[in-house]
């Protein structure tokens, strides 16, 4: 029976985790290394202190509404999209309400986790720790690891010839930048062109010399404002697109998403990607087209070598005078506290039964938290994780046996790729993973059921956006006020737009008359949800139909 549980970082995941414990009646002690909460989010201007953070400028590419912790919604004055700070205010608000930092050992390392003799049986673990050069040693009955993606930097330096014998400037990883300062005046070439990358190279536009952007992969640029000025994510990210995706030949579905990229510039005109291609991946970036149509940004292809001061790419072309390469190449995950029979296995994320459990254990009492790669927010992704994961420590619902879950893992594994060096698509689709898991938790709501018994729930339920409230409904961790939550996710969505207010024009009757017409077709379109899709892999980026 599981009473004691290891939490391993306080970040957006391990702050979860801990509360959840509490929820099931677990006792749980977190182990952060640092002096502070938040994780990746809590940005520190010195890079060397070992610590990933975020750069200074960065912004959530999701909204507040579809971040939120399942039960306690982002406050309502908060702006939309949030920058590092406020995003680490709320996670101290959070922490505060739920009374989680009594449960935290601060300034603590984890050194190994390792399996208990009588693991077969007891499924216990010995942790390891360091807290001011004293190790300590514990016995745990489960452990939550929750350090994420971001914790060693990507640097193919192998891949880029002449970068380390031929080239005089510098060259380091975006995990180094915090802000453009130091790059004044200079010829900066960005390499990598995804979220971070457009970022940084965008930001650099306004101090640098020049900058270049090199990209090997198509890529499509999509805004945080949606049509009519909403966020993005509460538009697009809603099981009524999610049920036409489902419905649709994925060639048409694949169709209108280009429409829909293209609809705001042409990205093949600018060199970013073609509607014929195959493999893409799709970023958030309001300022990118615009820096490139005024010159600040170059896109180049695929770099191929690097001479004493330049860089050739792949088409032939050679920019001069460069003085630093920044490397935008992402992260790799790494557990070396992990013992190796339990680390080695462990390739991506898909290793994981349901991204969460090594299957090959005789006992599953170890769960990675948050390394999961979604079409939407991480955060809610990894909190829907806990809660299933934890009321499997608390004996509310069991797993599969061993051979089932090593099936499921098999049949999860990506195709070989035909071209190597392009990257892995690990990305899900938001609302298939959640829904996925919440059903394996029993706290998937029924839009059949609560079109039934409660039809204007069922309206915002369907056709509103998949905030994390739908998970608070129904079944174990209810939340008495998870409707309401729902019904004023607009309504904390507009509020901090709403300083300057200027007459409406819009008739709510007609709204009213949308919903009369509408619900006719949910009764079938309810029925339909009921037998719901398995959970597929994506293409990289965001579910935008």
């Amino acid at each position: 029976m599981v009473r004691r549980v290891a939490i391993i970082g306080a970040g957006a995941s391990g702050l979860v985790s801990i509360k959840c414990c509490l929820d099931e009646g677990l006792e749980p002690t977190c182990f952060e290394r640092s002096e502070d909460i938040g994780g990746l989010w809590r940005f520190a201007d010195n890079a060397d202190s070992g610590r990933v953070s975020v750069y200074r400028s960065v912004i959530t590419n999701t909204s507040k509404e579809m971040s939120s912790f399942s039960d306690f919604p982002c406050p309502e004055d908060f702006p939309n999209f949030l920058p590092h700070g406020l995003l680490l205010e709320y996670f101290r608000m959070y922490a505060r309400h739920f009374q989680l930092l009594q449960h935290i050992r601060f300034k603590t390392t984890v050194l190994s986790v390792r399996k208990r003799p009588d693991f077969a049986t007891s499924g216990q673990w010995e942790v390891v720790t360091e807290t001011e050069g004293v190790q300590e040693s514990h016995v745990f009955d489960a452990v939550m690891v929750c350090t994420g993606h971001y914790q060693v930097p990507h640097l193919p330096l192998a891949s880029f010839p002449g970068i380390e014998t031929h080239f005089k400037g510098r060259y380091l990883h975006s995990q180094e930048y915090k802000d453009a300062e130091d790059f004044r005046g200079k010829r900066v070439l960005v390499v990598g062109i995804g979220n971070t990358g457009g970022d940084i190279a965008v930001e650099l536009s306004h101090v640098a010399a020049k900058v270049f952007l090199s990209a090997r992969s198509n890529t499509w640029v999509y805004s945080r404002v949606s049509d009519h000025g909403f966020p993005f994510d509460m538009v697009s990210t809603t099981r009524f697109n999610h049920f036409l995706e489902w419905l649709l030949p994925s060639a048409i579905t694949r169709r209108i998403k280009f429409r829909r990229f293209n609809s705001w510039f042409n990205h093949e005109i600018y060199g970013l990607a073609s509607v014929k291609s195959s493999n893409f991946h799709v970023i958030i970036n309001e300022e990118l087209p615009f820096c490139m149509l005024s010159g600040t940004v170059v896109l180049k292809p695929n770099v191929k070598e690097f001479t004493k001061t330049s860089a050739v790419f792949e088409d032939g072309t050679t920019e001069e005078n460069i003085d630093v390469v920044l490397f935008a190449t992402g992260y790799i995950f790494s557990f070396p506290f992990l013992e190796e029979s339990v680390r080695s296995p462990l390739k991506n994320n898909r290793s994981l039964y349901k991204c969460i459990f090594p299957p090959q254990l005789e006992r599953p009492t170890l769960a990675i938290i948050g390394l999961v790669q979604l079409t939407g927010s991480v955060m809610a992704g990894a909190e829907i994780q806990a809660r299933w994961v934890t009321g499997i420590f608390a004996g509310a619902y069991k797993l599969p046996p061993a051979s089932r879950m090593m099936a499921d893992v098999l049949k999860k594994q990506p195709p070989v790729k035909r071209n190597p060096s392009e990257p892995e698509n690990l990305k899900m689709s938001f609302i298939n993973y959640t829904s996925d898991i919440a059903s394996c938790a029993g706290v998937k709501p029924s839009v059949l059921w609560l079109l039934l018994t409660d039809p204007r729930l069922a309206m915002a339920v369907f056709f509103g956006p998949c905030t994390p409230y739908q998970y608070r409904l129904v079944g174990r961790g209810r939340w008495s006020g998870a409707r309401a939550a729902i019904l004023t996710q607009w309504q904390r969505a507009l509020k901090p737009l709403r300083t300057r207010v200027v007459e409406d024009g819009a008739s709510p009757c007609s709204w009213r008359w949308l919903g009369l017409l509408t619900l006719p077709a949910m009764v079938v379109v309810g029925f339909l949800l009921s037998k719901s899709p398995r959970p597929g892999w994506v293409p990289r980026g965001l579910s935008l139909f």
